[in-house]
């Protein structure tokens, strides 16, 4: 395989525009290029994740998820093809299935907060939501397969539950919103 990038700084983007892989140029404040950055931002969110003590099986399911976001990207950037395959969705569900059961049932909204891991994996979680977003604006204007838009809201799902998942790491927990409910039901636990 050839050089891909030979240079980084061409000065061709000076103007406003980016150019995209079919060699046509679009604003840089349209939406495909939107949804490419955003996309772009999760996945350097996820290299910084992967910055932290996370067991082996996710740290290669996120150096994974980080690959197929690189295809997810390829496909906005060349309009018409098709780079990220319906696997990758097989993939984040079954890793959904293995870390969800593992879990005990939620009581309440957690918040994004606790371990440095977990609230990483909040941050990223919410980067998917805004790339999914993002696509879902772009496949209002412009034809395009569902795969991206999928593939993002499971990801969402998947990295909330990662964020349990590392919370309660080493005997950790989750910070749950202390919302009226929980309170009056905690009330009325302490009566009985």
């Amino acid at each position: 395989m050839g050089k891909r990038v030979t240079a980084v700084a061409t000065r061709t983007g000076d103007d406003g525009s980016t150019g995209l892989g079919n060699n046509t140029r679009v604003s840089k404040a349209s939406g495909r290029p939107h949804a490419m950055g955003d996309v772009d931002e999760l996945n350097s969110h996820i290299g910084l994740l992967l910055c932290e003590r996370l067991p082996g099986d996710m740290r290669e399911l996120l150096i994974d998820i980080q690959h197929q976001l690189f295809n997810l990207g390829g496909e906005l950037a060349m309009p018409g093809f098709e780079i990220l395959k319906d696997d990758a969705l097989a993939q984040l569900d079954a890793a959904l299935k293995h870390y969800n059961q593992t879990l005990p049932g939620l009581q309440e909204f957690i918040l994004p907060a606790g371990t440095r891991a977990a609230c990483q994996a909040h941050v990223c979680r919410t980067i998917a939501r805004r790339a999914e977003r993002s696509v879902v604006a772009l496949q209002q204007s412009e034809e395009m397969r569902p795969t991206p838009r999928q593939y993002l809201n499971r990801l969402s799902d998947l990295l909330f539950v990662l964020s349990r998942v590392l919370n309660r790491q080493d005997g950790g927990a989750e910070v749950y919103w202390k919302s009226e409910r929980l309170a009056r039901a905690e009330r009325e636990d302490a009566s009985e």
